[in-house]
């Protein structure tokens, strides 16, 4: 396998995520109903279920029509309807390659998933979820990320939302098609906002209270978080955020999604002028076109000597448009605009060992130092050793494969969380806590001997509290990641607390796990959660500064 820089690896996260379908033995999605449960929100009566303590909405319609003359739009108003609709059956996810035991895609894709212990006016915490997979695949009905078990065992509300990926969410036409068309390369995060707006006007009926909502997200929806944590339109409508194992510092400039366009209408051999051809265009067609663009990953470099975008970069994902998104969300600074907002971010240990697994890269596990130091440096160059010395005298008894695994690990996810950290505590608003994800799970990449550790993902089953016993008191499956040791259930438990604790009060907190101060740039504490808890100061100190001084931070 070629070596593989740290560009490279996040604009391929959507394909890698796409290959990510859980099986379904993996976690169950499926619920009996005990009894069916009826609500009247802003637009009709729905129709959802009550099962082992929760009651579960799916499929509901929170704005209109994207299709149509709606595409690359803000949606149609939502229509009203009468007598009683189901909300029993999970909503048609964005046009992408079908999903395991989902609708058929669909562009009309704007629906949202409601799990809540009770529809009984409590104000209880709202926790808004954007999924992963980059931006251009996932749904907010994964199993994965189920929120039945984090509404039951935590009393909290949770919301999903389905939204527009890839060409038809991040299109940028603003330059091409006018007024009408403006704000087009964000019309993915736009509809995010709308879910946002649905829960302002509607959470209350199902037991959540609309001024205390918590927006989160892994991988692309870290990203995503991290675009709302910036934009106007979003401020309104959440409290306190967290961007997990996907920090979007950096989005697409006004001018790289320009060529993007560019690209796309020579591709399709229609002239700018001839824009509204692309109305007419089937939906399977645009996604076969978008397969041949790059991926957007869910954070973009700068180039340290250019002090400028990288212009390698194409594909669809959120565009520094200047109005719906101002600015970079963390670059140069942590947004004004939630300057008083609470923040968590960080990422997983071995990040890595999911693009190994998901590729099939067996030889990382074989190296030696010798083989380190050539796989590493078509990537880092003069770097190269100065890297390999650091982390060596920084972890001396490391293997060169836990070595190429700790690089590559941290500089996907982790220098971007620290990054952002930095900047938010600069601000001297509300406070922010960055958090390492550790536990390990002893299943072996395969072909190798290498266990998976703390994988890019692994982290959602566990913050939903879906790593726990059966209800019914039989054997426990095997998790798909997570592997089979029963100490996990006690790691997903501390997991879920500090987030569900940071969504009700804006500061983590669990029972059996230290106090988790918030980041300083004197003490840098970082909290690694596992089935025992700690806190960290100045993890990564000689490494970081390695960063540092190559420019890389």
């Amino acid at each position: 396998m070629s070596t593989i820089d740290r560009r490279d690896f996040l604009s391929r996260l959507a394909l890698a995520t796409a290959a990510f379908s859980i099986p379904p033995y993996a976690f169950s999605s499926v619920h009996k109903p005990e009894e069916f449960v009826e609500v009247e929100i802003t637009h009709g009566k729905i129709r959802g279920i009550r099962s082992d303590g929760v009651a579960i909405f799916k499929g509901i319609p929170y704005a209109g029509k994207v299709s149509g003359d709606r595409r690359f739009r803000q949606p149609a108003p939502l229509e009203s309807w009468t007598g009683v609709r189901d909300a029993l059956q999970l909503g048609a996810p964005a046009i992408q390659s079908p999903r395991r035991n989902e609708p058929a895609p669909a562009e009309d894709c704007l629906f949202l998933n409601v799990w809540t212990p009770a529809n009984d006016n409590k104000k209880r915490p709202v926790m808004f979820y954007s999924h992963g997979g980059g931006f251009v695949i996932g749904s907010g009905g994964s199993a994965g990320q189920d929120g039945t078990n984090l509404a039951r065992n935590f009393d909290v509300v949770v919301v999903e939302t389905n939204h527009r990926l890839g060409l038809l969410g991040f299109l940028y036409l603003d330059e091409v098609a006018g007024a009408g068309y403006a704000g087009s390369g964000n019309m993915g995060m736009l509809d995010i906002v709308e879910g946002l707006k649905w829960v302002k006007e509607n959470i209350a009926q199902f037991g959540g209270d609309p001024g205390n909502v918590m927006i989160w997200g892994e991988s692309g929806g870290g990203a995503k978080t991290s675009c709302l944590y910036a934009m106007p339109a979003a401020a309104p409508y959440f409290n306190k955020a967290s961007i997990e194992s996907g920090p979007g510092v950096r989005m697409t400039t006004k001018e790289i999604a320009a060529e993007t366009t560019a690209m796309l209408l020579k591709e399709l051999n229609i002239a700018p002028k001839d824009w509204r051809k692309l109305l007419e265009v089937p939906a399977s067609d645009l996604l076969t076109m978008q397969g041949k663009l790059p991926f957007v990953p869910p954070f973009i470099e700068k180039n340290k000597n250019l002090g400028a975008m990288r212009r390698n970069y194409g594909g669809f994902g959120p565009v520094v448009d200047g109005k719906v998104l101002p600015a970079h969300p963390f670059d140069p600074t942590a947004p004004q605009i939630s300057r008083n907002k609470p923040l968590l971010v960080g990422w997983n240990e071995d990040e890595y060992t999911f693009f190994a697994w998901e590729r099939k890269d067996t030889e990382f596990a074989t190296l030696d130092f010798n083989g380190l130091q050539k796989r590493l440096e078509p990537q880092y160059g003069g770097d190269t050793k100065k890297i390999i010395d650091a982390y060596r005298k920084a972890n001396p008894n490391a293997s060169a494969a836990n070595i190429f695994v700790a690089i590559s690990s941290i500089t996907m996810m982790g220098l971007g969380s620290v990054d952002i950290a930095e900047k938010k505590v600069k601000q001297q608003g509300a406070p922010v806590y960055l958090y390492n994800f550790g536990y390990k799970s002893e299943k072996k990449i395969p072909g190798t001997d290498y266990p998976m550790g703390t994988p890019h993902a692994m982290d959602i089953s566990f913050k939903f509290n879906n790593e726990i016993p059966p209800r019914d008191g039989s054997e426990p499956k095997e998790s798909f990641f997570g592997g089979n040791k029963k100490e996990r259930f006690v790691a997903s438990h501390h997991f879920a607390e500090l987030w569900t604790t940071f969504a009700r009060t804006g500061k983590p907190a669990a029972k059996e796990v230290p106090e988790w101060p918030a980041y300083t740039l004197e003490n840098r504490p970082t909290m690694r959660i596992d089935t025992t808890c700690e806190v960290i100061n100045n993890r990564f100190s000689q490494e970081l500064a390695m960063w540092r001084s190559i420019g890389k931070l």
